[in-house]
């Protein structure tokens, strides 16, 4: 195997799915967070400008952390649970392809952060300048578990879907 192509292509895998996130947190600040709020609340999410805070900061926070290849598995595990919701709330009634809204591209960019602590951050990272090797299948377990985790604990304490027939 080349070491230097596969340190590489994590570098690319985890900046492209790092930097969409952030820019994706970005653009809720950058849009009006009051009208993000507003629109989590009627999508379920209580109080909505919390969740849009909550969701904007962890996208930013996360995005910049995976693309920095800093504590992957935490990164990756946040990135894991906003795509649980954002797919839970705003996607699964439209089935499963972006074509349609639904939830195709949550899921892929959720499988693709996770598989990332299977692999590790790789050389160009901020966890290898300090030393951490994070990766492996039971970070994997850690980062997919914990981030449908959190997300289910937020959807069961904060999620109320509106009635279809209003």
């Amino acid at each position: 195997m080349d070491q230097g192509a596969y340190d590489l292509g994590l570098l690319l895998m985890r900046s492209t799915l790092g930097i969409v996130l952030a820019l994706h947190g970005i653009a809720k600040y950058r849009g009006g967070i009051a009208g993000v709020g507003k629109w989590f609340t009627s999508e379920g999410l209580k109080p909505g400008l919390l969740h849009a805070h909550m969701a904007g900061s962890a996208e930013i926070g996360a995005g910049l952390g995976l693309a920095a290849g800093f504590f992957i598995p935490i990164t990756a595990m946040a990135y894991v649970g906003v795509m649980c919701v954002a797919g839970w709330v705003g996607h699964r009634d439209n089935g499963f392809f972006v074509i349609r809204n639904g939830w195709e591209y949550t899921f892929v960019l959720a499988a693709l952060a996770a598989c990332l602590s299977l692999l590790g951050s790789g050389k160009y990272s901020l966890d290898n300048l300090m030393g951490i090797e994070w990766s492996g299948t039971g970070w994997f377990a850690v980062t997919l578990g914990g981030g449908v985790l959190a997300a289910v604990l937020l959807l069961l304490v904060f999620y109320r879907p509106p009635d279809k027939a209003e």
